[in-house]
């Protein structure tokens, strides 16, 4: 009897090791109880420092964005159609192919980590991934639907971007949403996805998007060519507040830079305007860069005879202010773009 004893009582006590030293696969009720992005920093710290310093995560504090959806002195959105994209409850909860719902807590986080990847209890709980680990804490599950550009979609369809996706030469090319916004580090899946997500706040990217092309076509005319070389939706997409120009100007002589006209300007002429007017703006029509699209345009003046250069910017307001006033100024009347967007292509042409 005795030797039996001292067979089970070492037995429990391997067994109460083992079951100390393994990793225990926690209970789905346990991802649930994630409620903030700062959890996922300790297991995914580099995902957690490239989201932190995305557009994702500066949705809901961002001082442009702000200022465009009306904020009123409570500091809420006043524009109440913009909350739920800026500070989003999670997608599986709210549904694919859904508008996504605004949640109440938590709004600095904006797009957030919990709003892409959060499960809810009554699909199984976790954490949305591409493989599943029971031993981790947020107990990941792979869902395929974080790489369907339905999913980006619930938000960034608002500007019908996905529409302008689907059937394009990116899309027939089995590309989607994440090959050019959320590429792999260094082009290696095993290495994941890069969640800094740039888009339309990375000039390194816009001027992939787009060419520029200018040559003389007579004495006084020179053809500039505008080109959405990448083919995936519009030029430039998603925000009505964004807008691309073309300018022109004779080309600046001397060596102490740009030649000043009368008015104190740097010489640049409106030529063209890119961009999808807001909803209220029913005088304004849309003329975004279609996908695939090469717009022609002509400059016809006797100040082209000579040396000229054409110039195409971009900006994340769509109309340019008086610097000092703040006012917003008729686009054909700006002549110093630099004030307050970005050179994005320069051509000379002789």
């Amino acid at each position: 009897m005795r030797k039996l004893l001292g067979i089970v009582l070492v037995g429990l006590a391997l067994w109460l090791g083992a079951a100390l030293l393994s990793e225990n696969p926690l209970p789905a009720a346990q991802a649930g109880t994630f409620t903030s992005s700062t959890q996922c920093q300790e297991c995914h710290p580099q995902v957690y420092a490239e989201w932190s310093e995305s557009q994702h995560a500066q949705a809901w504090i961002n001082e442009d964005v702000r200022a465009q959806a009306g904020e009123l002195p409570s500091g809420d959105f006043a524009n109440k159609d913009c909350v739920a994209c800026h500070s989003p409850r999670p997608i599986f909860g709210t549904g694919l192919g859904k508008r996504v719902l605004p949640r109440s807590s938590r709004r600095s986080e904006g797009v957030d980590c919990l709003a892409c990847h959060q499960i809810p209890a009554d699909q199984g709980g976790g954490m949305a991934g591409t493989l599943s680990n029971k031993s981790a804490a947020c107990n990941p599950q792979p869902r395929l639907e974080l790489q369907r550009v339905e999913y980006c979609g619930v938000c960034h369809n608002q500007h019908k971007t996905v529409d302008q996706f689907v059937g394009s030469p990116a899309d027939e090319r089995g590309e989607d949403c994440l090959s050019c916004h959320m590429p792999f580090r260094q082009g290696d899946p095993n290495l994941g996805r890069i969640h800094s997500m740039h888009g339309g706040h990375s000039l390194d990217l816009v001027k992939t998007a787009v060419a520029l092309r200018a040559e003389r076509s007579g004495n006084n005319t020179v053809r500039v060519e505008v080109e959405n070389v990448f083919g995936g939706h519009s030029f430039p997409t998603d925000e009505r507040s964004r807008a691309a120009d073309v300018f022109w100007r004779p080309a600046p002589t001397g060596a102490d830079g740009p030649l000043l006209d009368a008015k104190g300007g740097n010489g640049w002429r409106h030529l063209d305007r890119m961009r999808s007017p807001y909803r209220n703006e029913t005088d304004i029509p849309d003329t975004l860069l279609l996908r695939d699209e090469t717009r022609i345009l002509t400059i016809d003046n006797p100040d082209a005879a000579g040396p000229v250069q054409v110039a195409l910017y971009y900006k994340l307001a769509p109309y340019y202010r008086d610097p000092e006033t703040g006012e917003a100024l008729a686009t054909e009347t700006v002549d110093t773009p630099d004030m307050d967007a970005n050179l994005v292509h320069q051509v000379s042409v002789e």
